[in-house]
């Protein structure tokens, strides 16, 4: 991850706002001290990034 000032700074990757990046630290770490954790499926993590929001083809973990 790298912040930038502004979006003209960007050359590469993908642009995400600080509530989305957030919310994704939430789901995608949110459980992990549970006794019961397990990693998680491929498709159960696209489906986090998709239910955050973060879809295309960039995003696609398959």
């Amino acid at each position: 991850m790298r912040l930038f000032r502004s979006e003209e700074e960007v050359t590469e990757g993908e642009l995400v706002d600080l509530t989305t990046l957030a919310e994704l630290a939430r789901r995608w770490y949110g459980n992990r001290l549970d006794p019961d954790w397990r990693p998680r499926t491929l498709a159960e993590s696209q489906a986090i990034l998709d239910s955050v929001g973060l879809t295309g083809e960039f995003w696609r973990l398959d």
